[in-house]
């Protein structure tokens, strides 16, 4: 990751960057490079207790520094208010919106006959609802020059595993969620893409991978003979928000060890 510090294609330096789920596995470390880049973060969570800690990491790591100053702001992403409250934080400290990340989400599983409609519902909202609220508050937001907007969508927008009606619904659908609003919005060029990470070590997934059986299943599908780490998503994560990603756009990058191969 130390060449694309300088690395033009990858140059995400004074970018005001709205990153939603900022306190989650994946979001920490999306954190942590973005700022270590010089990027002007607005860092959002539904958890309001956790930002300031965030926060304070981030700058103790960089001395004190933070990414050319940042914020904070608990946000319910699945509140069209709040949503709107996060960036007009981020316009009014930083002079606008550049780029979105959404590492919010929410993770049920189970048989489809014994998911409760309520678990359902939840995912959806998050996932889903959440995501088109995030990316008009943002798109409504930016100026004639455009911007970039990521999602965390995953190889359930692809394949099909047992018990995962919810998970892989959701996903499914902001994979085609983000080629519609690609298609919308390329005219004003704000891009709009995702990643899809295979079964990847975080707290989230925490519960389900101490499940030795849960665990060798989702193992055993995987190629590449691993899970993924939050750092297999960083690169890829500053190629679609820099100057590297300039012609991509509608798509969902799979970063998954060969998952979506089987």
């Amino acid at each position: 990751m130390d060449g694309a510090t300088s690395d033009p294609h990858f140059d995400v330096s004074g970018k005001s960057i709205v990153l939603a789920g900022a306190c989650g596995g994946l979001g920490r470390a999306m954190a942590r490079c973005l700022a270590a880049r010089g990027a002007r973060l607005t860092l959002a969570d539904r958890d309001a207790t956790a930002l300031p800690g965030l926060a304070a990491e981030l700058a103790a790591e960089l001395g004190g520094e933070l990414g050319g100053g940042a914020l904070h702001h608990q946000v319910d992403v699945t509140d069209e208010t709040a949503t709107h409250g996060v960036v007009d934080a981020a316009c009014q400290a930083h002079g606008g919106v550049d780029a979105l990340i959404n590492a919010t989400g929410a993770f049920a599983v189970g048989p489809a006959e014994d998911l409760s409609v309520e678990a359902f519902r939840n995912t959806l909202d998050v996932n889903v609802t959440g995501a088109l609220l995030l990316s008009r508050a943002v798109a409504r937001r930016m100026g004639p020059e455009g911007g970039a907007i990521l999602h965390i969508a995953s190889v359930s927008s692809f394949v099909a595993n047992p018990n995962y009606a919810a998970y892989a619904s959701s996903k499914a659908a902001i994979s085609h969620l983000i080629r519609v609003l690609a298609r919308e919005w390329a005219p004003r060029n704000i891009r709009v893409n995702a990643l899809g990470p295979a079964m990847t070590e975080t707290p989230l997934t925490a519960p389900h991978l101490a499940d030795p059986a849960f665990q060798d299943q989702a193992l055993a599908v995987i190629p590449l003979g691993r899970f993924g780490q939050p750092s297999d998503l960083l690169a890829p994560m500053l190629m679609l928000l820099g100057p590297g990603g300039a012609f991509i756009t509608g798509q969902t990058l799979y970063v998954d060890g060969g998952r979506t191969l089987v």
